[in-house]
């Protein structure tokens, strides 16, 4: 099951975006292993520790900041009908979610401080059944999508 070519893609500055948290996840694993070389040698701790943390650290850069930013970029699909939202996503587990319109109760837009930076917003939807969102939408695009979405949940929800 491939999504269609009429589906819409999420911005390109999410790559960008997940590369910066990327690099703030690999910070942290620098903090922790300079914390736990601080505390082997103040407990007289053995050194794999320092090590593993240390590989693991090496190990993930390459996954943090190039492969996994441009997977998740490239594995988002969405689609906004007259009748149901069609959202599309992951890279070893495909998913799609079909949300009927009629469904639809909440819109929320927001932003964190890495999302804001890059003039990014993920909109989230809510049903009975749970949340669903489109992350990284512009800003623009977002209020659009925004807008679009009520206005066709409301026209439905006005003909039942």
């Amino acid at each position: 099951m491939n999504p269609d070519s009429a589906m819409l893609r999420i911005d390109p500055k999410v790559i960008q975006a997940r590369r910066l948290e990327g690099w703030i996840t690999i910070s942290i694993y620098v903090v922790i292993i300079a914390v736990l070389s601080g505390l082997t040698i103040r407990f007289d701790w053995t050194l794999w520790i320092v090590i593993a943390a240390a590989a693991w650290t090496v190990v993930s850069i390459p996954f943090e900041i190039v492969l996994l930013p441009r997977m998740r970029y490239r594995s988002w699909r969405y689609l906004i009908s007259e009748h149901e939202i069609e959202l599309w996503h992951g890279f070893f587990f495909r998913k799609r979610t079909l949300i009927p319109m009629v469904r639809i109760q909440h819109i929320d837009a927001k932003q964190g401080p890495i999302l804001k930076h890059y003039g990014l917003t993920t909109l989230t939807f809510s049903t009975a059944a749970g949340s669903h969102e489109i992350p990284a939408l512009t800003e623009s695009t977002a209020e659009q999508v925004h807008r679009q979405i009520a206005t066709l949940a409301r026209l439905i929800d006005e003909e039942i």
